[in-house]
């Protein structure tokens, strides 16, 4: 019921449940704490109303009913980041699924988009170098490279398998972006010089936009035109062989 007071976004992956869940709870213990210090100021108004107490009080209040307050909010804190934020952030950093049984997929953005690059059939990655980058060559891939010739490079959409895990690798080719689909519940800081996994799992098929959560230039509001599409895996095979063997998309 909460979740639709909140008004949460529309959730199509896998380990979003926690991430909804924890905010949840989250909003549970914000309004227990709410209308706990909200009563407590009322009380206070009451009991130390100036016609009750004309003469100041210096003692001050002996009982420690307010400590125990203070432990109890601490321990729900304590049992909210223990059991469900570390456990949460633990699998999303450490628990990653197995490359062979995912679709492995490297992002680069820049101003003012999202590059896609996909493992040929062969399911290798071609080697990447600095050298190689360029307006036709976003990923720096060696053209002297067989295991390269068969990958396959887009932008704007990521394609991808629903009930099948996802390992993207994040990247920058200019400023600080950052990698955010609301629907799967997945943001990360896309960083020059850096390439950082993530993985999700995508449970509905559909079209999701993709967000740039940080501030990277005058063109900023466009890279909200990226979408990520999920559809099944004759879909997503019969897209990957339509684009095997494109010309890559210059931004020049």
């Amino acid at each position: 019921m909460l979740e639709k007071l909140l008004g949460l976004p529309v959730l199509a992956s896998e380990h979003g449940k926690d991430v909804d869940r924890l905010i949840v709870y989250i909003h549970y213990l914000m309004i227990v704490l709410f209308a706990g210090w909200l009563l407590y100021f009322a009380y206070a108004l009451y009991r130390f109303h100036h016609k009750r107490n004309p003469r100041a009080d210096y003692r001050g209040v002996k009982n420690h009913a307010s400590s125990y307050l203070e432990v109890a909010v601490a321990l729900v804190e304590g049992i909210l980041l223990m059991g469900l934020a570390v456990p949460l952030w633990a699998r999303a950093v450490d628990k990653f699924p197995a490359a062979k049984d995912s679709t492995v997929i490297q992002i680069v953005a820049q101003q003012f988009d999202w590059n896609v690059r996909y493992p040929g059939n062969d399911g290798v990655f071609g080697k990447q170098d600095m050298r190689w980058v360029s307006a036709t060559n976003v990923f720096g891939v060696d053209p002297n490279d067989p295991n390269g010739k068969d990958d396959v490079q887009d932008t704007t959409q990521i394609h991808v398998v629903v009930n099948k895990p996802v390992i993207a690798y994040i990247s920058s080719k200019d400023v600080i972006h950052s990698f955010k689909i609301i629907a799967m519940r997945v943001t990360q800081d896309a960083i020059p010089g850096m390439r950082i996994p993530i993985h999700f799992t995508p449970t509905r098929t559909g079209i999701y936009q993709i967000n740039c959560a940080q501030l990277c230039g005058n063109g900023h509001f466009g890279m909200s035109r990226g979408q990520l599409i999920v559809q099944s895996q004759e879909e997503f095979d019969h897209w990957l062989a339509s684009k095997a063997g494109a010309a890559p998309v210059s931004f020049e």
